[in-house]
């Protein structure tokens, strides 16, 4: 060989090489390794994780799943396919950890409404960040940019209209959180939320946007819904058990405060073309004729009943108070007395969003 030193050193290169790549390997592995730890360490003990991948940017966890506690009405709290967590990498070495986003795609979430009105999400995860909030008051503080759920699913269990929870499932659901300081929690976070409820009939929307601000539970959110099939929500609707909805749609516009909290909720419920079903029979179809007609008397010219109202209460106390437009009390008398309670459905979903968005 003409250049003996070139070919020795060429092998030397190529030797060099291949030990930095096994042990940047050796490393990445042990990252990785560490890396798991951590986030089981911080999700819970009642957390699975699969595959952890690290990129250049970005750092991926595939087949998360959050296990729910016993007596949960369903298996999990939360899972997502894939999770996509985007770090400001030159913030390691500061006093902070800042990340960019956190993705959850092929995500699902489930909410559970108790009897007593206390709602609840992800409680092993949450709960328990509560009681340990203050310990880690003093470590290094995490701010997180943006949290996202990508077309998920939440299924919604509510224990305060049937003994056994009622399932609400929300599809397509889009939800954004930003500004997340932790472990202070003090400053506004804005949320938006989107997601579609299908009924038997038809598939309704729901969205809702506004901010929040965790240390004091204060908020400031709107919501609005529309063309919610009634039959989905019938049993926050029907007092008597014997009547079943026919068909009819939902709206509802809620501009809801929480401020020291104590809740101010000024809403316009709109319930769009009702018909409850009549019994099979010709005696059922004649005794079942004057609730017809006082169900025919609460719809104004369109064919609509307009419920305008002002729910509020303290969020320690699950029983918040309903002024409804008193324009509308005597027809919501009527409506008692044929078996309807919109007064209870308009307190229902609007109790429902602020207990959710008030934890």
């Amino acid at each position: 060989m003409k250049h003996p030193r070139a070919f020795r050193f060429l092998l030397w290169a190529i030797a060099v090489c291949a030990l930095l790549g096994v042990a940047a390997i050796a490393v990445l592995h042990f990252t990785v390794q560490q890396l798991r730890e951590h986030v089981i360490a911080a999700l819970g003990s009642e957390s699975e994780v699969g595959e952890i991948k690290l990129g250049l940017s970005t750092l991926e966890i595939s087949n998360l799943r959050i296990k729910a506690p016993d007596g949960w009405p369903t298996r999990d709290s939360l899972r997502a396919s894939r999770v996509i967590i985007v770090p400001d990498w030159r913030a390691l070495l500061s006093s902070r950890v800042h990340i960019h986003s956190i993705t959850l795609e092929g995500g699902y979430l489930s909410i559970w409404r108790h009897s007593n009105g206390k709602t609840r999400l992800l409680p092993s995860l949450l709960e328990h960040a509560k009681a340990a909030a203050s310990a880690e008051s003093g470590k290094r503080e995490v701010i997180i940019d943006r949290i996202a759920m990508q077309q998920g699913d939440v299924d919604f269990y509510d224990s305060t209209v049937s003994k056994t929870p009622y399932k609400i499932p929300l599809s397509h659901a889009d939800i954004t959180l930003e500004a997340l300081n932790l472990p202070a929690v003090a400053n506004r976070s804005p949320l938006t939320a989107t997601a579609t409820l299908a009924g038997s009939r038809r598939r309704g929307s729901v969205d809702i946007r506004g901010w929040m601000i965790f240390a004091d539970k204060s908020s400031v959110l709107s919501t609005r819904l529309r063309g919610i099939d009634l039959i989905t929500l019938q049993p926050y609707l029907l007092k008597a058990t014997e009547t079943r909805v026919k068909r009819g749609t939902l709206d509802l516009d809620l501009n809801s405060t929480i401020e020291n909290r104590q809740l101010k909720a000024p809403g316009v419920l709109t319930l769009s073309d009702l018909e409850l079903k009549t019994p099979d029979g010709f005696w059922n179809t004649l005794s079942n004729a004057p609730r017809q007609a006082a169900l025919s008397s609460l719809k104004d010219e369109r064919g609509k009943i307009v419920l305008r109202f002002t729910l509020t209460g303290n969020l320690h106390n699950p029983r918040f108070v309903l002024n409804e437009d008193l324009n509308k009390r005597m027809g919501l008398g009527v409506a008692e007395g044929i078996g309807l309670t919109i007064k209870g459905l308009a307190g229902g979903v609007g109790k429902t969003i602020s207990k959710i968005f008030g934890q």
